[in-house]
């Protein structure tokens, strides 16, 4: 039995944002894409998007709220950057980049743990800051600071325990599975699961960019410091994909997991237009690769930021 059409909610400040939000929303549909969208100019508040209030399963995204988290703990001297972890690959989270894909133990502070999980997307960073900030303490955090659109219920390797238990070590039918259980709403793989996912909407998403480059949550050192280390991320191909010139300046994350392809950040141009965005979509078709869903949102960024600058 097919899925019902889906019919977006919109956000628009005036006829001429809603048409931008819908247009998005037909670009991302013509190639294979639900998803939820928001941007917002962060100082004059005029904002953009659709779906912008579901809560959507986050992926690495869930890394952010986790480095400001952590980042507090450092500011209020209850956790040393400079505290040596070693991470060890028999016991640390699998994937493909950082100490994730070492084959050896390796030591590392605290504070390049959180720029090796922002830059690269590390998982086995990400876990092992998870080991000195659990979960449990990072969620009550953030609903501690009024973030409850944002959900954060367990590690990254997770990701992969509940794949492999679904499809055992069958990359491909775990992607299966979840392109099929998009349309169903009933998800094979728990943490595909916004109910029990790390999940976050991308209304709430913007919404902790905002507190952040507006230093209006934890602490300004702590703020500063998230900033500059998302500034360091090395993938482009998304919503920063036509967002790049001498004149700007892009602050982000993904996450990719499976069929989710996402991305938060803000854009500051030299002008001082400050338009912080997220992008969270889920392919209804099978695709390990789809250059066409990045440039899609790539497209969604560049309308965005030319809509709601000053």
């Amino acid at each position: 039995m097919s899925a019902a059409p889906h019919h977006p909610v919109y956000t628009g400040g005036d006829a001429a944002l809603s048409a931008v939000a819908e247009a998005i929303a037909a670009d991302w549909a013509a190639v294979g894409v639900r998803g939820s969208f928001l941007a917002r100019n962060l100082d004059t508040g005029e904002q953009l998007g659709f779906d912008a209030d579901e809560p959507v399963p986050l992926a690495s995204v869930a890394k952010v709220p986790l480095a400001l988290v952590v980042l507090d703990r450092v500011a209020a001297g209850e956790l040393d950057p400079a505290r040596p972890v070693t991470v060890d690959p028999r016991t640390s989270s699998v994937g493909p980049t950082g100490l994730a894909a070492f084959r050896h133990p390796a030591t590392v502070a605290v504070g390049d743990l959180l720029l090796l999980m922002l830059s690269v997307s590390d998982n086995a960073a990400a876990d092992a800051l998870f080991d000195l900030v659990p979960t449990a303490e990072t969620d009550a955090r953030l609903r501690a600071w009024g973030c409850d659109g944002i959900r954060v219920r367990h590690r990254m390797n997770h990701l992969y325990e509940c794949a492999a238990g679904a499809a055992g070590n069958d990359f491909s039918l775990a992607l299966e599975l979840a392109v099929r259980d998009e349309g169903t709403g009933r998800h094979t793989i728990e943490t595909l699961d916004p109910a029990h996912a790390n999940a976050g909407t991308a209304a709430a998403l913007v919404g902790l960019l905002q507190r952040v480059w507006r230093d209006e949550i934890s602490t300004p050192s702590a703020t500063a410091e998230l900033r500059r280390l998302m500034g360091h991320q090395v993938f482009t191909q998304r919503l920063a994909g036509e967002l790049r010139a001498d004149t700007l300046r892009w602050s982000g994350k993904t996450g990719t997991f499976l069929h989710l392809r996402h991305e938060i950040g803000v854009v500051e141009a030299d002008s001082g237009d400050r338009v912080a965005m997220a992008a969270l979509t889920r392919a209804t078709r099978r695709a390990g690769l789809a250059p066409d869903i990045d440039q899609a949102i790539g497209a969604a960024g560049r309308d965005a930021f030319e809509a709601l600058r000053s």
